[in-house]
């Protein structure tokens, strides 16, 4: 334990000694992100190879523990020669890293035992490090199939990352299937105690683009996946999202505004030109680490919270026998495809926007958002009273480019049962009135940022009144 904080703390003097850093945001530590990917040629499946390309120029704001290649609807087996489209995404990074960490001032990598950390939002991992958790995983899909013999290097990472001495979740975002996590979840229940089994389970959540832990022709056979076992076996100790609907739409939205994609995407240094073409749609996968992006517009471990993945709520799944988080039923459906068709447009902005870096080493940052004095990407909560006003202040809000900006509020109305009555909602000063009947409740409201430069690039900040009775 001490030697793991005095390490923590040798790190953060590094970090200041080789970045520009100005702000508190700059100095909290990083989500940390797992991949289960079944990336595959373009002409089999090109959208995992471009959802690693997007996550690649994010880099900075993920500690990627893992990216373990696995099975998927279109490889069981997985074809191992496949795992080269990963390598080729993280050989095109390591070619723009220099112009990446441009943006936030880095100038050099920490050694690879540093990384092996905590990493700070803002700190670009190097390359090494990037292919040092670039791991194979479960190459066989379906329950069946968990046990003796499906042991990987990705497995045992897993269980390795959960061990660390690190209170910090750990995010599964699973682009093919989560075999690997049910392989390592299996092995530690072989061998410790129930109790400790379930902390073992507690350190991770799960967010799985429909469920791949099998071919796509027998897809309704929800029994087959071993994802079901999982939500059966541990519903009440792992948070496990099922996304049916939110992939979808961003397929859809990206077809849509592919000219775009082929302007200001593809051909963006060596990362956009390893960006395919579309074959079904486009980043099919991209909304399981968008979900975890640390932009001040959701806190992760709310599921119902709204952000660029859209949100979700805690019910039956479509095998109509477990419970999970999901978006497959109306209204939740509509509700959380329409949040994505509503910042798809910020998000889409933001990742064009870091692909000039990548190209040119300069470009646009976002702004930062300071409310009441709080910054960051946790919310902020405010305790008020029913029937008073509070007052919220955004004016000390900036923009690191000196861009002009322009601010929003606006009320997730999903989450609670009473509406507020917001007063000069662009406005970076506001005046927020609670109902008298809104006691006991917890309203939220998000006060949306963004600049006058190119892109115009968005920020946010989630503000949680908590009605005091």
């Amino acid at each position: 334990m001490i030697y793991k904080a005095l390490k923590i703390r040798l790190f953060w003097f590094a970090i200041l000694a080789s970045m520009s850093i100005s702000h508190a945001q700059d100095i909290a530590l990083k989500p940390r992100l797992v991949v289960c990917t079944d990336i595959a040629p373009g002409n089999v499946e090109p959208d995992d190879m471009q959802s690693m390309v997007h996550l690649m120029v994010y880099a900075d704001m993920f500690e990627i523990e893992a990216l373990i290649t696995s099975v998927g609807w279109n490889c069981d087996p997985y074809p191992k020669e496949w795992a080269q489209y990963l390598h080729r995404v993280i050989d095109a990074y390591e070619k723009d890293a220099t112009n990446l960490m441009k943006r936030s001032g880095q100038t050099t990598f920490l050694s690879l035992d540093e990384e092996n950390g905590c990493q700070r939002i803002g700190y670009w991992p190097s390359p090494g490090y990037i292919r040092s958790r670039s791991v194979m995983g479960s190459e066989r899909g379906g329950i069946k199939v968990v046990g003796e013999g499906n042991d990987s290097p990705g497995s045992n990472l897993l269980i390795r990352l959960a061990d660390e001495d690190d209170p910090r979740p750990i995010y599964v975002a699973a682009w093919g299937g989560a075999n690997t996590l049910a392989q390592a979840v299996w092995r530690v229940k072989q061998s410790r105690s129930a109790e400790e089994l379930k902390a073992f389970v507690r350190k991770f959540r799960l967010y799985t683009i429909t469920d791949q832990d099998m071919q796509y022709s027998m897809r309704m056979n929800r029994a087959y996946s071993s994802h079901q076992w999982l939500r059966r076996e541990f519903q009440d100790d792992l948070q496990f999202i099922w996304d049916e609907g939110t992939w979808q739409e961003q397929c859809e939205l990206g077809k849509q505004s592919w000219p775009m994609h082929q302007r200001l995407v593809q051909g963006m240094g060596a990362l956009g030109k390893e960006y395919p073409d579309y074959k079904w749609g486009v980043e099919g996968d991209t909304p399981s680490f968008l979900y975890v992006l640390p932009n001040g517009l959701n806190d992760p471990e709310d599921p119902s919270q709204a952000g660029w993945a859209g949100c979700h709520r805690r019910d039956i799944c479509p095998d109509s026998l477990t419970v999970a988080w999901t978006c497959w039923q109306e209204p939740m459906r509509s509700i959380s495809v329409g949040y994505k068709r509503r910042f798809y447009p910020d998000e889409l902005n933001d990742f064009m926007a870091r692909m000039q870096w990548a190209d040119k080493g300069k470009g646009n940052h976002n702004p930062i958002v300071v409310i009441n004095g709080h910054t960051g990407s946790q919310p902020l909560v405010v305790h008020a009273k029913a029937g008073k006003s509070v007052l919220l202040d955004a004016s000390q809000s900036s923009d690191p480019d000196q861009h002009a900006l322009v601010f929003h509020w606006w009320q997730q109305k999903e989450i609670g049962k009473n509406t507020l009555t917001i007063d000069n909602s662009e406005n970076s000063i506001t005046a927020v009135y609670v109902p008298d009947d809104a006691k006991d409740q917890a309203l939220h409201l998000v006060c949306e940022v963004h600049d006058e430069g190119p892109f115009f690039l968005k920020a946010y900040q989630r503000i949680i009144l908590v009605v005091d009775s």
